[in-house]
């Protein structure tokens, strides 16, 4: 199988996955520095690339005031999140690799560019909806499917209870802290007690009780049983 010739180099698209998962939490274009503080490098190198995917009409860019993914930009931006995410339900579900080890070895592998791998990839995968950590995974055209209602563990009261259907962080350290406590996707929560004091939650979870901080149960999210 030949790969499909490369359009960008592998630093062109680390920064549009950039834009786009920082345009997923900001309602504003995306600054230069804000970028910057991303990509852990400098903002004149920032600029530097930016022009250079403006020319390729995959930003609109604009000095001091920011930038913003084109509809080709974006395109390309979900396609590489596809590939990511697909990649990281096969190092788990066919390789046996933990959670917390997937990512850095999908960063690597998302830049593959046959797209007809990437498809047989997810019909060999079974169609998955979501990666690993509860990530939605846009179909070949870059849509994705309508979300369960999800919501962060922090905002439930006493008496909730729910399933798990994601998390808001994955670094090694806070996926190795669930492993260690045995949460996972799919695991059933109930909240015995939230403390008005830090917000922290008393959980129940297979036959045990577990205390979150607000922080861990803020990085948490469930999708609520209907009472």
């Amino acid at each position: 199988m030949q790969l499909e010739k490369r359009q960008l180099s592998q630093s062109e698209e680390n920064y549009i996955k950039a834009i786009y998962a920082l345009s997923e939490t900001c309602e504003d274009t995306i600054s230069t520095n804000l970028l910057a503080e991303r990509m852990s490098t400098k903002a004149s190198s920032v600029t530097d690339m930016l022009k250079k995917l403006t020319d390729k009409e995959l930003l609109t860019y604009q000095k001091y005031q920011g930038c913003g993914l084109t509809p080709k930009g974006r395109a390309i931006a979900l396609s590489i999140v596809r590939k990511h995410r697909l990649w990281e339900v096969f190092l788990v579900d066919k390789l046996q690799f933990g959670w917390d080890e997937v990512h850095e070895i999908a960063e690597q592998l998302e830049h593959i560019q046959s797209t007809q791998l990437t498809n047989r990839l997810e019909a060999f995968l079974g169609y998955p909806k979501v990666d690993p950590h509860g990530d939605p995974i846009p179909n070949d055209e870059g849509v994705f499917d309508t979300p369960a209602v999800r919501v962060s563990l922090a905002s439930c009261e006493t008496g909730s209870k729910g399933i798990v259907m994601g998390v808001d962080d994955g670094s090694p350290e806070f996926l190795q802290y669930l492993n260690k406590i045995d949460l996972k996707l799919g695991s059933e929560i109930e909240i015995l007690e939230k403390l008005s004091f830090d917000g922290s939650l008393l959980i129940a979870m297979e036959k045990r009780t577990i205390q979150f901080s607000h922080v861990v149960a803020a990085r948490i999210f469930i999708q609520p049983y209907q009472s």
